[in-house]
């Protein structure tokens, strides 16, 4: 686990550098690509891709299961990918974004330990790293994964420091705000929400925008929380769990959420607040 107050600067930490697989928290990664991308004019939220037989998988997600062809933008492929975690969506993003791009993106962004190996639930096409058996679909660190997650918290897209600006495509601000729509449109809430949100959260907006990934021996969860107190991110991960119950009552789901519990119960006593984060646009005033 990394947890990091984005308000006071200070962190908590357990085993915080430790390789750990993904799951589908590395659509999180997918997604600070397809960020890239568009503030470089490369790709465009309006991009069309079409849903055909040969690209559909199985597992989470809805696309695996409808009737092809179909015509999506890019936008709606990438909030598919994440409020749903649907692995065709994804696989349709790496299509479009490209596999290398993505990890050449992570890598500029500062990312040592994490990469995307390949397409989900697809074989992969070239020759893969020997660890690569060891991680499945991708391998990350709780601390960097939290920083991807900042990242768009800060709205600090420019991968090589530089100020946030207004290029090609949207300013940075309402890109960033753009992919924290989606993230905060997560529909698995078993995780870090598990403890600190009871509401609904489709009715009333959340006030935490995540990641979730799983596997019969992982759960993995990634998030922006907006507390009274100022933004928290905190990243978790755990992995060869006795419990592999496909439940919200797993065990590591429980223990993601009161792990999330006690970071927030520690730092923001006075609770979440969906209205105190900037949604739309992080680098509007007055945050």
């Amino acid at each position: 686990m990394y947890a990091h107050d984005l308000r006071s600067g200070r962190t908590a930490a357990l085993a915080p550098d430790e390789p750990v697989k993904t799951a589908s928290v590395i659509k999180l990664g997918i997604l600070l690509d397809a960020a890239e991308q568009i503030r470089a004019g490369q790709a465009s939220f309006d991009d069309k891709l079409t849903l055909t037989k040969e690209n559909q998988v199985p597992g989470s997600g809805v696309l695996g299961q409808l009737t092809p062809p179909i015509t999506l933008s890019l936008r709606d492929v990438l909030h598919l990918m994440v409020a749903v975690s649907d692995n065709t969506a994804a696989n349709m993003a790496i299509d479009r974004l490209g596999l290398k791009h993505i990890n050449a993106t992570l890598r500029a962004a500062g990312l040592k330990q994490t990469v995307l190996y390949k397409k989900v639930l697809v074989p992969a096409t070239s020759p893969m790293p020997t660890e690569q058996a060891q991680f499945g679909l991708g391998k990350t660190t709780a601390r960097e994964m939290a920083s991807v997650m900042e990242r768009f918290a800060e709205c600090r897209l420019a991968l090589d420091g530089s100020e946030a600006k207004s290029v090609k495509g949207p300013g940075d601000g309402p890109l960033c705000g753009a992919m924290l729509h989606m993230l905060r449109s997560q529909q698995d809430r078993d995780g870090i929400p598990r403890y600190l949100e009871p509401l609904d959260t489709g009715e009333h907006g959340s006030a935490i925008a995540n990641k979730t990934g799983a596997l019969d021996q992982v759960r993995n969860d990634v998030a922006l929380i907006a507390t009274k107190d100022g933004p928290i991110v905190i990243a978790a991960f755990t992995w060869d769990n006795a419990d592999q119950r496909w439940t919200g009552d797993n065990e590591g789901e429980k223990t993601l959420g009161r792990l999330a519990a006690a970071v927030v119960e520690r730092w923001a006593p006075d609770g979440l607040d969906a209205g105190a984060f900037p949604w739309d646009n992080p680098l509007a005033a007055g945050r």
